[in-house]
């Protein structure tokens, strides 16, 4: 009797939501590893400190607790949240270690639940959370699904002919008059194609945010494998003869081979992560660092804009959209999240929700019309500043104060956050100084501060802990 019970009690869980699958992304350096580590570290806090009054279960009182568990799949390797528990206990402390792949942990959230059908199985309901990180580079690479090698080629060499950085047009050149349809060894492509990913690198690194394919920086498991080795290039079969249907390239030949890896590359990478990943999530966080392309210059700023552009593609789950012919996504709520909401004093931080929404416009109108419910949220996962004022001649200006990367004591004002997407004047005056800070000591017997992680996690799981 008793194990029919637990059957039945098991298959009501599952029908009545017991199971939250939530994917977090962004661009390099966003944050998501940090905000991994704070999300469940607030959670595991929950029953011993008031640390989220915004989140309606702790608030009501609720909420029970949480404790990490052991993740269902085993494939997916294990977020490491030990690992960023000791980077912040280090003297000085430093930043948790990016991760540079999928990972994954499980928490399981224990609560009264206000929902008559769930208090009929019991007096307690369990919501089993998943969250797995992923690069929001490898978004980049959707649009690939739809263009032939050629069609790519013609893009990624446009868009590197506007760049104007001598290392980008020393890789130009080197390729301009480069010959490999009759070579059939593969050592010149291999050599090249190095060559690209190095110089995609060295974008990234200048503040480029508009990467593809997204893999060649961050390649995770892929690392040193053959697919990853090619490179956009423009033939005579693909301009003029192939136009006709009259000539291919060499079977077995190096451009036969260059085609052959992005067709693998479409089907093997992009294609395998939208299906086995992506498609899966029942929601998703993007977050965004728009200070640091505010700091870097016009250059970073419209990269970040393009690429942020090109990822909510990834987003579009209308009738004729590339998801939903693929993939059949099942989000139903998309969260986009200004990081590093510490780093600026606390009247900038409408402004940065303001930015932001000027900033994923385009995709906002589509996908709230096929039922996803959105929301955009200035907030710091892990806060790393004190706020406070300072006076000067009968005037008070707000300021933060905190440790840079270089371990000097800083207290700034750095500048105002426009509102809406920056013009020349605010350019041409610079008039944003947004400096680096490492994490405050780290008290374990605390939960993490934060900025409005309560919001956060209200948004993404508040329904769920009814």
């Amino acid at each position: 009797m008793n194990r029919l019970t637990n059957e039945a009690k098991q298959l009501l869980n599952r029908g009545l939501d017991a199971h939250l699958r939530i994917g977090v992304t962004g661009l390099s350096r966003a944050g998501k590893t940090a905000f991994i580590t704070s999300f469940v570290d607030q959670l595991l806090h929950t029953s011993t400190h008031d640390n989220l009054p915004l989140l309606a279960a702790q608030r009501d009182g609720r909420l029970l607790g949480a404790r990490r568990v052991p993740q269902k799949n085993l494939l997916t390797p294990r977020f490491n949240l030990d690992g960023s528990y000791e980077s912040l206990k280090l003297d000085p402390p430093t930043w948790p270690t990016p991760t540079r792949d999928v990972s994954e942990i499980r928490i399981a959230i224990k609560y009264k639940p206000q929902n008559k059908a769930r208090k009929l199985v019991s007096r307690t309901a369990t919501l089993y959370l998943d969250l797995v990180d992923y690069p929001g580079e490898w978004l980049l690479d959707l649009p690939m699904l739809e263009m032939d090698f050629a069609t790519w080629s013609e893009q990624q060499l446009k868009r590197l002919q506007q760049i104007d950085l001598p290392e980008v047009q020393s890789w130009l050149e080197r390729t301009q008059h480069l010959d490999i349809e009759h070579l059939t060894d593969d050592k010149m492509i291999n050599a090249v194609s190095i060559e690209f990913t190095q110089l995609l690198l060295s974008l990234k690194a200048q503040g480029y945010q508009l990467i593809q394919p997204g893999r060649f920086v961050l390649p995770g498991e892929l690392a040193d494998a053959p697919v990853l080795l090619f490179f956009p290039y423009l033939s005579k079969v693909h301009s003029e003869k192939a136009k006709t249907a009259k000539e291919k390239p060499i079977k077995g030949g190096a451009l036969d081979l260059l085609i052959n890896r992005y067709k693998e590359y479409q089907q093997q990478v992009i294609r395998p992560f939208y299906k086995q990943y992506f498609a899966s999530f029942d929601r998703q966080i993007l977050l965004v660092d728009v200070l640091s392309p505010l700091n870097q210059g016009e250059h970073a700023f419209s990269d970040m804009q393009v690429a942020l552009t090109e990822i909510m593609k990834s987003f579009s789950y209308g009738k004729n959209s590339l998801m939903r012919r693929l993939f059949l996504p099942r989000t139903d709520k998309l969260l986009f999240a200004a990081t590093k909401a510490d780093h600026i004093t606390p009247d900038q931080h409408a402004n940065l929700s303001l930015l932001l929404r000027h900033l994923v416009q385009p995709i906002w109108q589509h996908v709230s019309f096929e039922s996803v419910a959105m929301e955009c949220i200035p907030f710091a996962s892990i806060q790393s500043t004190q706020t406070g004022f300072v006076e000067h001649k009968s005037h008070t200006t707000p300021v933060i104060h905190g440790t840079s990367m270089q371990g000097e004591e800083l207290t700034v004002y750095p500048g105002e956050v426009p509102a809406t997407l920056p013009k020349a004047e605010f350019w041409d005056k610079q008039g944003f100084d947004f400096v680096s800070f490492r994490p405050q000591n780290y008290v374990e017997s605390q939960p993490l501060p934060h900025i409005g992680m309560g919001k956060v996690i209200q948004f993404l799981l508040g329904d769920k802990l009814r």
